[in-house]
């Protein structure tokens, strides 16, 4: 490791945390010790299989991985944690990199792939970057789930108002379509936007896109 970094701002909230996973111990104690100098909680493995049996982290947290290790490798440790849906940014370091190892890494999903020996400013700026993307992800899952429960809280044809207004049907379009009075979803659309804490129209449409609800043509009902 060469060119030592400036220390990074402390983050606010719960602290985050780089995993290592490499099989050299005198890697893992350089890296431990550049990470802690900035300010950072480190975790470290000699090999995937500790990691996997390691809770999976609740805060922002990045992977630094060795590409080969001894019985699974980086790359499998990789396909491991995305079949768990454990979705952790992963940079990967090795000293035998090649270009369809390279390209197979950043096509499922690693942030980098750095060579050693790593200059530190190098792997630090991967790590912070990583660290944000990950902080960005849990919060806009917060974000969805919040919305999802709220969505969950409509009525089957509060659903069908909400999914044709987002659309961009106006109040007497939908009317139409769903056999009611115009003055009826004027009623539900005023639920809708209480239940879901939309403030406008707009907020609703953005709310419908990150649910993944499209326009459809529900049936009517009395």
């Amino acid at each position: 490791m060469t060119e030592r970094a400036e220390p990074a701002p402390q983050q606010d909230g719960d602290q985050p945390i780089v995993f290592i996973v490499d099989d050299d111990a005198s890697i893992r104690r350089a890296l431990t010790n550049l990470f802690e100098s900035v300010g950072l909680k480190v975790e470290a493995f000699g090999s995937a299989l500790q990691l996997l049996h390691a809770k999976p982290p609740e805060v922002p947290s990045c992977l630094v991985l060795d590409i080969r290790l001894p019985g699974t490798s980086g790359l499998d440790l990789q396909s491991d944690l995305a079949k768990a849906n454990i979705h952790t940014p992963i940079i990967f370091i090795t000293g035998h990199g090649d270009i369809p190892m390279t390209v197979r890494a950043m096509k499922s999903g690693a942030i980098d792939f750095l060579t050693k020996p790593v200059r530190d400013q190098d792997i630090l700026d991967a790590v912070q970057a990583a660290i944000e993307r990950d902080r960005k992800r849990r919060e806009l899952n917060r974000t969805v789930s919040t919305v999802r429960s709220r969505f969950e809280s409509l009525s089957s044809r509060e659903r069908d108002v909400l999914s044709l207004v987002t659309s961009g049907l106006m109040n007497k379009q939908v009317a139409a379509q769903l056999g009611l009075a115009e003055i009826t979803v004027k009623i539900y659309r005023g639920q809708i936007m209480r239940k879901m804490g939309a403030k406008s129209l707009a907020d609703l449409v953005r709310m419908s896109e990150a649910l993944g609800i499209g326009a459809n043509k529900p049936d009517a009902q009395t």
